[in-house]
This record gives C-alpha cells, structure tokens and sequence, in this order.
C-alpha cells in the first residue's frame, strides 16, 4: 500500500456521522449522542454567532478560500465574531495544512490528531480524522499510535511535553524529534571533534580532569536514570523470565556495584599506561595460556576497528571517534584511564539514554530490555547496533582481563 495514501476498499470501511460529524467504523454499532445545545457554541447563543455571519459577506468568502474543509465549521463560526483575525487564522492553517511543505498532507491530519487528543477534544479529532482520510491517509493508522510510522511515534514525547508541560522541554527534545536530526547531529558532533583535535589539543592536566568528571558521572547512570526513564513494571514485563539458577551459584545478591561510592572526592583510576594489553596482558596472557593471547587480540583489534564507513544511510563516514567513545566509555565506568584520551569527547557523542543502555548491558546484561535498545540511535540498522553491543562487550572483556592480569603479576613479583 502507497505510504501516501489509502486504498478505497479500506477507505469504505469508514462513514461520517451528519450530526456530529465523527468518523466511525461500519463494521461497528456506534450509539450516536444529540448535542447538548444548538449552534456552533456551547456558550454563545446561536443567534448572535448566525447573525454575524449573515452580515459579514467577508467570513464566507474566507472559508470558500482558506478553509481545508470547505465549509462552515464551528470554530470558524465563532471566530468569525472577529473577522480580522480569522482571516489571519485561515491563511496560516492553509498553509500548514495544505501548501507544499516536507510533511505528505496525511501526516500533518495525524500530528492535528495527536495535539488534540492532549486535551481530549474529539470535535477537533473528528475533524481532522475526516480530513485524514479525505487527503489520502491510511485508516489502519487511526487505530492508534502503534499503527504510525516511527516518525510519527518520535513526536508523541514533544507532543505531550508541549501540551502540558512546556518548560520541560529542552534541546535535546528537539533533536529527538526526528531519528534522522538525531543521526546528523551525532555525525556534524563527529566531524566538529576531529577539526578540533587537529587544531588544539588539549593539556594533560584538561584531560585528566574531564577523565575524573566523566569517571563520577558514569556512577549515576544506571541505579536512578534506568528505573526513572523506564517504569518499574514496564521494566519488569520486557525482562525475561529464566528459570531457577540458584543451584548454581552462591551468593546470588552479589552483583556489578559501582567502582566507587558517590561521593568519594577520591576515586581509584586504573592508569592504562602502566598496565597496557599491548605490554603487558597480552604476553602474560600468552605465557600462562599458549596463544591465546593472539586469539584475544585479535578479537579485540577486529571489533575495535570493525566499520563499512557508514552510519545508517550515510556512507564513506569516519567512525572511528564514536568507537572509541564507546570503547573507552566502558573503561571508564571500570576506572580505567588513557591518559592519552580527551574524555570530553565521551559527553559529546553519547546521549544520556544511550549511556543509560550502555551500564545496562555492561554491568546489568539480565537488565537490558528492548524499550532500552530502541530508544537510542533509532535511525541506524539492527547491524549496527549489534556493532554497539560487541564493542561494549569486548571492552569489558579487556577492561577485566587488565584487572586480572595486573593481579597476577604482581603476585608473581
């Protein structure tokens, strides 16, 4: 079926009740209630709104103009007690909801909806189904937000926000509101980084306190962000049930706590270049296990470089700071420092729900829900969030391996 448009069969399904104008299903018996008063308002007598206009020659000619519906509806009724700014009101409702624009005629019916239904006002709903499907739009949508295009679903949260609560809204909901604001963001953030890195470096003392800042950060991630962005019984119902693995374990409260406690001006910071992989892991590793070594690295070098020079849509794309974001993010939050890193970058390039998602599969993989997995980066394919995942899932990997591996050599000295 045309994304544009509709079929007539299905169109069909639907007929528009003469009385209070709302489109109902045919398939479905609807009982019908009369209006509560006569006229186009609940508070102004009729008669007034009718005898204005009668006399005013200039509303009609406004509405056979500008009106997308084409007639006399009760809101332009009761704004023609003031023809001035009706005509003002017409002229930029046409050209929203007609004129030439980025959004196919249907979708904009559909935002109208949304916006409506804030409030629960189902005169302007049914005025704006009606207008859906006269322009074309797919009936199946109107069951509701889970039928819509996902460009459609990213407005419900700007939506809601506009309507009630406006002073919540930030940038970073702007950005949101559509995936692909969102991937060209993260790719022009991308680009800014590399110009800067190959203007100004900065000192070692700026990089290690942009270390410490995102260090202390990452400890307030998961335990409030994740429970507060995600309700506790959505978090519970996505989770899946695993049968009883007590008998193998013990101790089974014990799990993945934060470095450090919040708070703590000190935090320990486990510095790379004292125990590198590359010096020193990788031969021990090599000598208490043969080869494996090679193996591990290897590994670790293909998923670390692995990229197709895309991100989503866009090709011949430079990848390689978001991996090493990524990369080092994980290290981070294990309190492992490369004193060679700008960490700054770290804040630029991750969105706080995908940080959110990152701890969680990280350090709480049961956790992980897919509610968490789509909400970051929804413009890219599936193979490229699987990328994500590998690469937090060798970071950790490495990152506990170095823990391990230090330990042991300083037992063997």
């Amino acid at each position: 079926m045309n994304r544009g448009g509709s079929s007539p069969s299905a169109a069909a399904n639907y007929l528009l009740c003469t009385n209070c104008r709302k489109v109902l299903r045919k398939d479905k018996r609807i009982r019908v209630s009369q209006p509560l008063t006569r006229g186009p308002s609940a508070f102004i007598p009729e008669k007034e709104v009718v005898q204005a206009n009668t006399v005013d020659e200039r509303t009609n000619f406004l509405v056979e103009e500008y009106s997308t519906s084409g007639r006399l509806d009760n809101i332009t009724q009761v704004m023609s007690l003031h023809t001035q700014y009706l005509e003002s009101f017409l002229r930029s409702q046409f050209y929203m909801l007609r004129m030439d624009g980025p959004l196919p005629l249907p979708y904009r019916h559909y935002i109208a909806i949304m916006a409506a239904a804030r409030h629960r006002c189902s005169y302007l709903i049914n005025m704006h189904v009606d207008e859906f499907l006269k322009t074309g739009g797919i009936p199946e949508w109107l069951n509701g937000l889970e039928y819509v295009p996902q460009r459609l679903k990213n407005l419900n949260e700007i939506n809601k926000l506009l309507a009630h609560r406006p002073w919540l809204i930030t940038k970073e909901h702007i950005q949101i509101v559509d995936s692909l604001s969102e991937l060209e963001a993260l790719m022009e953030r991308m680009k800014r980084l590399q110009e800067e890195r190959d203007d100004e470096e900065a000192s070692q003392e700026e990089m290690t306190t942009r270390f410490e800042k995102e260090k202390k950060e990452s400890l307030f991630v998961v335990s409030g962000d994740t429970f507060h962005s995600f309700p506790h019984s959505d978090f519970e119902d996505d989770m899946i049930i695993t049968s009883d693995v007590s008998r193998y374990i013990e101790d089974p409260g014990f799990g993945y706590e934060d470095f450090a406690r919040r708070g703590e001006e000190h935090l320990p910071t486990f510095r790379a270049q004292d125990y590198t992989w590359e010096n020193h892991g990788f031969s021990l590793v090599n000598r208490l296990y043969s080869d494996i070594g090679h193996l591990l690295d290897e590994k670790f070098r293909m998923v670390y470089n692995l990229t197709y020079n895309t991100m989503a849509t866009h090709e011949d794309v430079d990848t390689t700071t978001l991996r090493r974001a990524l990369f080092n993010y994980v290290h981070c939050m294990f309190g492992i420092r490369y004193d060679d890193y700008d960490y700054g970058e770290v804040n630029q390039l991750l969105e706080r729900s995908l940080k959110v998602y990152i701890k969680t599969v990280t350090c709480y993989p049961e956790r992980t829900t897919k509610r968490m997995y789509d909400s970051y980066w929804r413009q890219f394919k599936h193979s490229e969030k699987v990328h994500v995942n590998l690469l937090l899932m060798e970071a950790r990997m490495q990152a506990e391996l170095l823990y391990a591996l230090r330990a042991i050599t300083r037992h063997l000295t």
